[in-house]
């Protein structure tokens, strides 16, 4: 599954990283590395930003760059 999947208040853990050369280093740059859990706080009503809760922070990224990293839903 993909994190731009994941309903909002779902916890995940991230698996892996897509993308390529600067975008992939932009979103290991922003904490989101492999192993990692992750929360999605908020959707923007339209779908596009995501807001994440992750390292004790809140993060937002576009739905394309959310598109990109697979996670691992975690039960509740």
């Amino acid at each position: 599954m993909t994190l731009d999947k994941l309903k909002t208040g779902s916890i995940g853990i991230i698996k892996s990283i897509g993308g390529e050369g600067a975008l992939r280093r932009r979103l290991l740059d922003m904490g989101l590395t492999p192993n990692t859990p992750v929360m999605v706080r908020k959707v923007a009503p339209l779908g596009d930003p995501i807001e994440l809760h992750l390292r004790s922070y809140e993060l937002t990224i576009r739905q394309a760059d959310a598109e990109k990293i697979e996670v691992l839903e975690v039960a509740e």
